[in-house]
């Protein structure tokens, strides 16, 4: 495991067998989806409001906890990161507009 996104899959993945009052992720997993996504939309929001004030640092910030929560929900939902690597490689070179009509929802 050398990059950080593949570490940081497996201590979220070790945060399963934590009790809630060891870890603030074994907490979330515990309280279960609806609070996942409920910490996804506040980061969203922050990651908004920081990028409206045009703070450059907040904005890293506010990204790098937006991440850290999808990635708690990948896990919550046992979504491998590769399986969404495998998703962005798949529409390189493929335009934007024919990856949107291409959907099937």
């Amino acid at each position: 495991m050398d990059n950080i996104l593949d570490k940081l899959e497996q201590i979220l993945e070790d945060r399963k067998s934590a009790t809630a009052d060891e870890s603030y992720v074994s907490s979330l997993y515990a309280k279960g989806t609806d609070e996942i996504l409920k910490k996804i939309g506040e980061e969203s929001a922050e990651v908004i409001m920081a990028t409206k004030d045009d703070d450059k640092e907040k904005i890293i910030y506010e990204v790098a906890d937006l991440w850290f929560h999808t990635l708690v929900l990948l896990r919550h939902k046992d979504i491998k990161i590769d399986k969404i690597l495998d998703e962005l490689s798949n529409r390189f070179g493929l335009s934007g507009l024919t990856e949107k009509a291409n959907r099937t929802n």
